[in-house]
């Protein structure tokens, strides 16, 4: 009997499954599609109610990971996720934080020891693609890296997935988000990269395969991304135009790093070649 068609995400944080594959994983199990996530931290340092950061009053790591968790499981009901597997490791903080220098945060944990634990998911689980990070794209968050670099691991050490997919974004969708902010009178970041971080996301987009349509599952994918209300209700992305959110989020694009099917690229399908 063939093994049951099964995708696995593989992320750092609360909250990095709605907002990077919110759309393939409502897509694919609206489809009957086996959709894994794997979060690798419980997201400590985000924001506690109210925005209030890591170090500031009110900021209880344990109350943070257990309302993001909570967050975590309701997201994935709206999108459909079968099965949910949380390693438990600890939040490592934003790059130019102190926090990173813990031994106990998931950036120090070993490479090897979060690669076999994922490797012992994807043995379980069996899945025929994998998605996660690029890690040599623009966004260098260290939990981001880790967990790519693990997951490619896993990927490699066990040769289960016939396909491995990267996520990637176009920067002329973030343009669009940031312009149309700025035109509704939002005060929002300047966007401003240095040149490595240019070339780094120029590199990227250039290596994007494959592009899914998620307009017909949006909203799901939307109502996922604010159930993680602690760390998106007050925040800028709250306030996008909801007709710019659609058209630079309605699609989700992907590098694909590694293919033992015949599917062609350009594609418009993770499932390519493999039903």
């Amino acid at each position: 009997m063939a093994e049951k068609l099964t995708l696995m995400a593989v992320h750092a944080h609360p909250d990095d499954e709605s907002s990077s594959t919110g759309g393939v994983l409502a897509k694919y199990s609206a489809e009957g599609i086996r959709t894994v996530v794997v979060t690798c931290t419980n997201g400590e340092f985000g924001d506690a109610p109210g925005q209030v950061k890591p170090g500031e009053d009110g900021h209880d790591e344990a109350a943070v990971a257990k309302l993001r968790l909570a967050e975590l499981r309701t997201a994935c009901d709206y999108l459909g996720v079968s099965d949910l597997e949380v390693l438990g490791y600890h939040d490592s903080g934003m790059p130019e934080w102190d926090y990173k220098g813990r031994p106990d945060v998931f950036s120090n944990i070993p490479l090897a020891a979060v690669a076999d634990r994922v490797a012992g998911l994807i043995g379980r689980y069996r899945p025929q693609v994998v998605v996660t990070y690029d890690p040599d794209g623009a966004y260098q968050h260290p939990d981001h890296v880790h967990a790519a670099k693990a997951a490619i691991a896993a990927v490699e050490r066990t040769g289960v997935p016939a396909k491995l997919y990267l996520i990637a974004m176009r920067r002329s969708d973030w343009r669009k988000v940031f312009e149309a902010l700025r035109e509704a009178g939002e005060d929002v970041p300047e966007w401003e990269m240095t040149e490595e971080e240019e070339r780094q996301m120029a590199e990227s987009e250039a290596r994007i395969t494959t592009e899914v349509d998620i307009s017909p599952v949006f909203q799901r994918k939307r109502d996922a991304l604010m159930t993680h209300s602690s760390q998106i209700t007050d925040s800028w992305f709250s306030k996008i135009p909801p007709q710019i959110v659609e058209q630079a989020f309605g699609h989700e694009t992907f590098i694909r790093a590694r293919n033992a099917t015949q599917a062609p690229v350009p594609e418009t399908d993770l499932l390519a070649g493999l039903r």
